[in-house]
């Protein structure tokens, strides 16, 4: 059975790991809407027209109605490969550490950390302070799964 700390500390991977589900599944979302492109410009601007009718200087509202139809085909291509791919990964590796799989999480510390690479990489040429909390936000929950990881190779062994 868990001990006190053990279950605390397996709370906290487990919400953890629920969020970046969540990030899989936002990014999964992400990807199919610039997949269709024409439906989501059009969805766009039905969802700002609302905000700019009552506010016309509303900088989100401006600035979404304003990007994605600047954005080239490629651009939207690279972006919606770059979403989905993401999406898909984060979901099947979240899959495989809920469900106990061993295997999944060397898979996941080992893909965490390329993703931290990557994002700190982009921050090089961004300086998005996002960027640095997502890649210590995955960092985190590294830590979490190697810890969850070895936690269930003891009890295995």
């Amino acid at each position: 059975m868990f001990h006190l700390k053990e279950k605390n500390i397996y709370r906290i991977f487990e919400i953890s790991v629920l969020l970046k589900a969540l990030d899989g599944v936002l990014e999964l979302i992400g990807g199919l809407a610039f997949v269709f492109y024409g439906t989501t410009n059009h969805l766009i601007l039905i969802l700002t027209q609302h905000e700019l009718l009552e506010d016309p200087q509303d900088l989100v509202a401006n600035f979404a109605r304003h990007l994605l139809p600047t954005l080239s085909s490629s651009t939207r291509l690279f972006a919606a490969l770059y979403l989905l791919s993401h999406g898909i990964i984060k979901v099947l590796i979240v899959a495989g550490l809920l469900t106990k799989r061993l295997w999944s999480y060397p898979l996941s510390i080992g893909v965490l950390a390329l993703f931290i690479v990557y994002q700190l990489y982009q921050y090089t040429f961004t300086h998005l302070w996002g960027l640095l909390a997502l890649s210590a936000f995955d960092a985190f929950i590294i830590v979490l799964v190697w810890h969850e990881y070895r936690y269930l190779s003891r009890q295995k062994a």
